[in-house]
């Protein structure tokens, strides 16, 4: 079954999934975490979004992860290994009705500085979430059961907030 693609308004219950998913993650992973966030879309104020929470979980050694997959698929995980991102591992809950994504990285991994200043400085740019709102919404009406061309659709602008979020984090250091 091809899943559609679903753009809704910003949920209050998005922070408490994210705070109840991460007591499951801590309960599992235990002393590997080093933190764990709440990154993407459901964690940006007034964003709307997909409504899958998006986690990222920063962990001391990446190699020791993948003996927990036995253990994530347990509490409804798929593990789908790096998936895409060199040094990730990347686990999905609820199949095609998917309700959460850990993306799991070792300290110091690039990605993670990425995904935390993305998030952080949209949370400062209310103008910045209404446009990328605005283009999820187009995407998902575009594309309703395209996730690739989803995802490729917001490339661009993502990759332009990366650039201001870098240059706004060096301007506030």
């Amino acid at each position: 079954m091809t899943r559609k693609i679903e753009v809704i308004a910003p949920q209050k219950r998005w922070s408490e999934q994210f705070e109840q998913e991460q007591d499951r993650l801590e309960k599992v992973f235990n002393k590997q975490i080093l933190a764990i966030h709440h990154i993407g879309s459901t964690a940006i104020k007034n964003s709307k979004a997909k409504p899958v929470i998006d986690m990222l979980m920063v962990v001391k050694d990446i190699q020791v992860i993948d003996s927990y997959n036995q253990e994530m698929i347990k509490i409804d995980y798929e593990c789908l290994e790096e998936n895409g991102i060199l040094g990730r591992r990347f686990f999905s809950k609820g199949g095609d009705n998917r309700s959460h994504h850990l993306h799991v990285f070792q300290e110091e991994h690039p990605e993670i500085q990425r995904h935390l200043l993305f998030r952080d400085f949209m949370n400062s740019h209310s103008e910045e979430v209404l446009a990328y709102s605005q283009l999820k919404l187009e995407l998902a009406q575009k594309f309703p059961y395209d996730i690739e061309s989803y995802v490729a659709g917001k490339d661009a602008f993502i990759k332009k907030i990366d650039q201001k979020a870098k240059s706004w984090y060096g301007k506030m250091k």
